[in-house]
């Protein structure tokens, strides 16, 4: 078998359907679809059954109690049977020809251990952006994570990884992001990490989603989860030939953990004491960060926040 889809399914009775049927009517056949029923208590566990039934390629496993997202991507991991792995979250879709297109890529390159394509994020929000990526190979973690800005895009689905990535690795539970905390895990794993231009996934707008809803203590797991990647990413560049190259790369990076911490503060947090001072002034807000430390700089970007 060569596809292992992993499905986490809960409260999605709405939108099941329309997931299922988009996996059903791939052209790839060659697949296994695991839905793991996180103890749903609207009609998801009947659409469950109901598409086991019409299709012998899904199983379902029902979950006697809710254990969240990451325990319903650990379940499935350990149903996998396939030569590769890939999440569909139940409330998004994958474009027609998809995994077709992919597995056509993956079968003259057998090297590659992680393969990420396209995906329409928060589709159908007035946020839409379609993420395109450019056919690009990385063989170190480092550089997918910094040059291939995996960071602003980790999530678990959109990409397709070969099954032994994941050995000793297993998503956080009881625990939102946590497709992000796994990633760096993953990579680590990877020989060759690559990306496409072609197949699409639909990452739909959810407003009860965890994105959307996301409470202080989240935002402050996800940071805790960059500062400590900030430190490996440091430990990378210091001894390296193309230094000045990567420090760039390195201040985008530091921006974007920057931004996570002010949004833990605004969001009721604390600024955190392992958030590093680094010698990056590329942005407005890094110049700040210089000038007025880290607490003031929270405190007028919640005041400015407030006046807007």
């Amino acid at each position: 078998m060569k596809l292992s889809i992993v499905i986490p399914v809960y409260q999605v009775e709405k939108t099941l359907a329309r997931c299922l049927d988009s996996i059903a009517s791939q052209s790839f056949r060659d697949w296994q679809g695991i839905l793991v029923d996180d103890a749903s208590r609207d009609g998801s566990a009947e659409i469950c059954d109901r598409y086991v039934k019409a299709d012998r390629r899904f199983q379902v496993v029902h979950l006697k109690k809710n254990s969240g997202l990451g325990a319903a991507r650990n379940v499935g991991l350990q149903k996998a049977r396939g030569q590769y792995v890939t999440f569909v979250d139940s409330d998004d879709y994958i474009a027609e020809d998809t995994f077709k297109t992919l597995f056509e890529i993956l079968s003259t390159h057998p090297d590659y251990d992680l393969l990420e394509y396209p995906i329409y994020e928060h589709y159908g929000s007035k946020k839409i952006h379609l993420l395109r990526f450019p056919k690009k190979e990385y063989t170190h973690p480092m550089m997918y994570w910094l040059q291939g800005k995996a960071y602003e895009h980790s999530y678990a689905c959109n990409k397709i990884y070969r099954r032994e990535v994941f050995d000793e690795v297993k998503y956080a539970e009881r625990r939102n992001f946590e497709d992000v905390a796994a990633l760096p895990q993953i990579i680590r794993n990877c020989r060759v990490m690559a990306t496409t231009d072609v197949g699409l996934y639909y990452y739909c707008y959810n407003p009860k989603g965890i994105t959307e809803t996301a409470k202080a203590r989240d935002l402050n797991d996800l940071l805790n989860t960059h500062t400590r990647m900030l430190k490996q990413v440091m430990g990378f560049v210091k001894n390296r030939k193309n230094r000045k190259e990567l420090d760039d790369l390195v201040a985008e990076y530091y921006a974007k953990v920057l931004n996570i911490q002010l949004d833990v503060y605004r969001a009721g947090g604390k600024p955190s004491k392992y958030f590093p001072m680094l010698p990056y002034r590329n942005t407005f807000k890094l110049k700040l960060l210089h000038l007025l430390g880290l607490k003031r700089l929270c405190q007028l970007h919640k005041i400015f926040h407030r006046s807007h």
